[in-house]
């Protein structure tokens, strides 16, 4: 085993050349790894986009995950028949708190409830569970990649198979929801919260409801003794009812990015700590602080109302 020397100098005596000399041999390591196990990988999948007609893809979800990927899938399924499989089960390297699946990305219950989603989408030819379908582009690669992930969701996959798309321009379509209609519609999870804000001033809004699940609606509801909680039956009916709402206020879970890809005015509370989500469009509005989340949802209400 080589041993550096220099390097445990420079941390004794050094802190600032320390510092550098440990980020240039993280690049070079960097550099190992893809030339050695996935720049190989990156040339195939330009292949099978060039000489295939019919397009596999592969993904183990989060759910918001898979939504992220749609807009590169639209563009491809212009020259292609996309096929788009979703293995459940997978487990995730590190917990995440309260997160509906337990200790994997998707598991049956939530991809059964998931897949009419990608099922009403017409760019897509089939959609369904993963079972050893041959796979032409496998989108779970974005999470092995040595690239540091923290940018917008849906270029992972554009650096993933070489395509770059509008995303001003709406990625999903669904039908509008027959009853519940011009609501402020909130989904709000346990992760990825912005600790700097709360919804307390909402109180004083009409037609507000909740979709998501009752523990995380009881929790809100201590801000907002208003709050009506709507049990959707899958997510296609939350997404239809996000497409008929007045706008959408959401962090960075499923519904937003559903949100996202309607392209309906939203707002997003953005995660100071892991901010790899951003609006894109017309009426698409992030915060960090209090008086602009107060503000982007008085602007909303008032155009809208």
């Amino acid at each position: 085993m080589k041993i550096n020397f220099k390097k445990y100098y420079y941390k004794l005596f050094d802190r600032t050349k320390y510092r550098f000399l440990k980020s240039q041999e993280k690049i070079e390591n960097d550099t190992v790894v893809f030339k050695e196990n996935y720049e190989n990988i990156i040339y195939k999948i330009l292949e099978n986009i060039r000489n295939k007609k019919k397009l596999n893809f592969l993904h183990s979800g989060h759910c918001g995950d898979l939504v992220y990927a749609l807009p590169m899938v639209k563009e491809l399924s212009k020259t292609h028949e996309c096929n788009f499989y979703v293995k459940s089960n997978k487990l995730m390297p590190v917990p995440y708190y309260k997160h509906p699946a337990g200790t994997v990305y998707v598991d049956d219950r939530i991809l059964k409830l998931f897949l009419p989603v990608l099922k009403s989408q017409n760019y897509i030819n089939h959609a369904g569970k993963f079972d050893n379908q041959d796979i032409d582009i496998d989108l779970d690669l974005f999470r092995k990649l040595p690239v540091n992930i923290l940018f917008n969701s849906p270029r992972w996959y554009f650096h993933i198979c070489g395509i770059q798309v509008d995303l001003s321009k709406p990625y999903m379509d669904v039908p509008p929801h027959e009853k519940l209609k011009n609501k402020i519609v909130i989904h709000r999870t346990f992760r990825y919260r912005n600790n700097f804000i709360n919804y307390k001033f909402l109180s004083n809004y009409d037609d507000i409801i909740f979709v998501g699940i009752k523990e995380e609606y009881d929790d809100l509801k201590k801000e907002i003794p208003n709050l009506i909680l709507y049990d959707c039956k899958d997510y296609l009916e939350m997404a239809s009812i996000i497409k008929s709402s007045r706008f959408f206020i959401g962090n960075q879970s499923v519904a937003y990015p559903i949100a996202e890809a309607l392209k309906v005015p939203r707002i997003l509370e953005a995660c100071p700590y892991f901010p790899v989500v951003q609006p894109v469009g017309e009426d698409s509005f992030d915060f960090y602080y209090q008086p602009h989340f107060e503000k982007w949802c008085n602007y909303l209400n008032n155009k809208y109302k």
